[in-house]
């Protein structure tokens, strides 16, 4: 839930505030410890209704005027007492909700046609954000019954990669939905949130011109959205839509991501090579008889805290202070010592720790929890550069070095 509305439209900004819907809630939550699973959690809507109707009324009163609710459970296959839910719950809010402009967002998949029918059909509903880019089936929907005077709100921008949109593709699909909806009524998105992907481009200045060109991290998707929006109203950035599909071209036929070899490999795949050769029990066998681990084996989490003496042996051979061999000596004495910490302790199962962790990319920063980021590992970019140490001298069970920022 944004909490940060209020303040932000004393402030002057135009924002929207995110609740996440009431039936999503309920169906997204567990019992409590006591409860019997069993529990019927929408049985709780009426006594979450009331404070929905709290917060929306504060809302208004600090100046709202559109309000997204996220109901994500809607691409689930549910059932008729679960869709059921969605209606009882929005013909509640209705009251309260007017005066309002009510977005319900959904994400992640198609729709069904029964969640899409119920959708619809949701009293006090301004707008509907639907995925497009993976719920390429709900456009067939649309175009089967969109009501009248509704915006949908298109998800033609992936929210959940790192890549630079087809921008000629979403154009198209925008402009056969205009067709459906009408000019006024069809308003560009991304398929979610941008929370899922990297922040902003504009500070990687190490990546190579084509590397980058292929790219779109948060910033840029709200530049593709709004480049898009331009197009339909006519106003179309003939040379950022031609760069684009420069881009889109060399990313398909480059060779940094087309190897024919793979490419046979991936054609000659049979139903069975997507299954195990044996089942879960006799893996477990197999397992305990190597292992022979107690009935509750205890293990760590896997990242020792990285230590001073290491993060001063990173930075030197940043630097070129140290040789490679001399980092990858020291790293290789950092596990040793985690390794015989935990044997010493008589952990059952062992870590080496992670030392070697040190992620490639210094600025692209990626929301993970709510509370905390993490930088974007470079692999996915194109390739990082890694040190093969499963060489026979090295036994363990740890086979490559990340160099680090590389």
């Amino acid at each position: 839930m944004n909490v940060d509305s209020p303040s932000q439209m004393q402030l002057g900004v135009n924002t929207v505030p995110v609740l996440v819907g009431p039936v999503s809630y309920l169906l997204l939550s567990k019992p409590a410890k006591g409860v019997e699973k069993t529990f019927s959690l929408l049985s709780l809507l009426p006594k979450i209704l009331p404070i929905y109707k709290e917060v929306i009324s504060e809302l208004k009163a600090a100046g709202a005027s559109w309000i997204q609710f996220d109901e994500p459970t809607l691409v689930l296959d549910l059932d008729a007492h679960q869709l059921q839910a969605f209606t009882a719950a929005y013909a509640d809010l209705e009251s309260t909700l007017s005066g309002l402009n009510v977005l319900i967002e959904t994400y992640f998949a198609d729709l069904t046609s029964g969640a899409y029918k119920t959708l619809i059909e949701l009293k006090g509903v301004t707008a509907y954000g639907l995925d497009l880019v993976r719920g390429t089936k709900t456009i067939d929907l649309i175009k089967t019954n969109f009501p009248k005077g509704k915006f949908l709100f298109a998800g033609v921008v992936d929210g959940r990669n790192i890549w630079a949109n087809d921008l000629a593709s979403s154009l198209g699909t925008l402009q056969a939905l205009e067709a459906i909806v009408g000019k006024d009524n069809l308003v560009v998105s991304t398929s979610c949130s941008l929370l899922h992907t990297a922040v902003d481009l504009v500070n990687e200045t190490k990546l190579d011109d084509e590397i980058k060109s292929w790219l779109a991290f948060a910033a840029q998707k709200v530049v593709e959205v709004n480049a898009l929006a331009k197009a339909l109203a006519g106003q179309k950035d003939e040379a950022f839509f031609a760069s684009n599909a420069t881009a889109q071209a060399s990313r398909k036929s480059s060779p940094r991501v087309t190897n024919e070899a793979v490419q046979k490999a991936a054609a000659a795949l049979k139903g069975s090579d997507h299954r195990r050769a044996t089942n879960v029990s006799a893996r477990l066998d197999a397992q305990q008889k190597k292992l022979n681990l107690p009935i509750l084996p205890t293990t760590t989490i896997g990242s020792f805290p990285q230590t001073l003496e290491l993060r001063r042996v990173r930075r030197e051979f940043k630097a070129n202070k140290i040789s490679e061999d001399n980092y990858v000596k020291a790293i290789k004495e950092e596990i040793k010592k985690v390794v015989d910490l935990q044997e010493e302790l008589d952990i059952d199962v062992l870590v080496h720790g992670e030392p070697e962790f040190k992620l490639c990319r210094e600025t692209i920063w990626l929301s993970t929890l709510v509370s905390s980021c993490l930088v974007l590992l470079s692999p996915l970019m194109g390739g990082c550069n890694l040190m093969d140490l499963a060489a026979s001298s090295h036994q363990s069970s740890m086979v490559m070095l990340a160099a680090p920022n590389q």
